[in-house]
């Protein structure tokens, strides 16, 4: 059945749905393999007995400056302006996060007002620490001050990783910013969404063509030819280094991080009520074993407000594990050394058209406007060369 088509995609992710729909569009034949019983990747969602649409591997926010990205995604969903915002429970207390002049007047019951307030603040915490940080402990001391550090980031950080943010590159913590404001929306960007009819139709939408075939419960490894490559190209989105049989090749694995979902019904008043005060509440307390919970009622009342007329919601904790579906390339400096390896093995295949795109195959954390920037900047180096 190969002979029928011309572009093979490996995985239903957004990397590969994009690349599928690209070649699609060129009127290419694209086949794609996708191991789970559904497209959408870790995006894929659906709507319980509840009426209240669930993301099965966590939360996702739509959100970019990108205009190419954002006119892209335009052409196949309805989205509604939504502004995440997202809050640590310390204590009793729930704080803002990111940390703003907000988040030290709970914390610490100052009455910071303004910007310099917040900067004197700030300096007087971190002024003894690194300027020029190589480790996440390094940045997120030189950026919040031992005090803050301790209270929401080093906790969270252990719980996340399993690792002590002395032993992760300082990217993990670059990722948060510390405001100098009362903003407390988790994201500053231009465009920021959730898709009015859910992820998974926008998917479904973006697989459409009648070019392309979609098989599920399709394993890559569980059908791949190794004598030979009968398409002209092959997009393979996920982990590197199990694409090259790792304990064949290099004999070392990457590591990532996976996540356990426990869901937890609970009773409301009204259908206006909620659980939690905003829909993600991160938890960085050693003491609780989740890292964050998340009730997507508030997503589904904020694309519709009259939806969700039950007295029911739902509330999923999430924890933080070393088994299962990889979800995040562990950013330290012994992995990046062994990810090089394995790119350079990847590089040579280019040549028999075989490309890796996407966050497991470039060991990268991507947002999701980064996934799909990346996957259509490749599609267009392909096809203008």
């Amino acid at each position: 059945m190969w002979q029928n088509f011309e572009v093979l995609v490996v995985g239903a992710g957004l990397s590969g749905a994009v690349l599928a729909e690209r070649y699609a569009n060129l009127g290419k034949k694209v086949l794609i393999l996708e191991k789970r019983p559904h497209v959408g990747g870790n995006c894929y969602d659906e709507v319980n007995s509840d009426d209240i649409r669930v993301s099965k591997y966590g939360a996702h926010i739509f959100h970019t400056n990108d205009e190419v990205v954002h006119c892209y995604i335009h052409q196949f969903s309805e989205w509604v302006p939504y502004e995440h915002r997202v809050l640590a429970k310390v204590g009793k207390r729930f704080v803002p996060m990111p940390v703003n002049i907000l988040t030290i007047n709970a914390l610490f019951d100052t009455q910071l007002k303004t910007a310099d307030d917040m900067s004197r603040w700030l300096q007087s915490q971190t002024k003894q620490y690194n300027r020029d940080p190589k480790s996440s402990e390094e940045l997120g001391l030189s950026r919040f001050g031992k005090k803050l550090y301790e209270k929401l980031f080093l906790p969270y950080t252990q719980k996340q990783w399993d690792k002590h943010p002395r032993d992760l590159n300082a990217s993990v913590v670059g990722r948060i910013p510390v405001r100098l404001n009362t903003d407390d929306r988790y994201f500053t960007d231009k465009h920021q969404y959730l898709p009015k009819h859910g992820y998974t139709p926008f998917f479904e939408k973006l697989l459409s063509h009648r070019n392309i075939t979609v098989l599920l419960n399709c394993d890559y490894f569980d059908v791949r030819d190794r004598r030979k490559n009968p398409f002209e190209k092959v997009f393979y989105t996920g982990p590197i280094d199990r694409f090259f049989d790792f304990q064949k090749k290099l004999g070392e694995t990457l590591e990532y991080r996976s996540l356990r979902f426990e869901h937890e019904w609970h009773e409301v008043s009204s259908p206006e009520k909620y659980s939690q005060p905003v829909a993600v509440v991160n938890h960085p307390s050693l003491k609780t074993p989740f890292t964050r919970s998340i009730e997507y009622k508030h997503f589904s009342r904020a694309v519709d407000p009259s939806a969700v007329q039950h007295l029911r919601t739902i509330v999923v904790k999430e924890y933080s594990t070393s088994v299962g579906e990889p979800y995040y390339p562990i950013p330290n400096e012994k992995n990046q050394l062994l990810y090089e390896k394995y790119k350079k093995e990847a590089d040579k295949l280019s040549a028999q058209g075989i490309y890796f795109v996407g966050r497991l195959a470039n060991y990268k954390y991507f947002n999701m406007d980064e996934a799909i920037k990346n996957a259509l900047e490749l599609f267009n180096q392909l096809e203008q060369d």
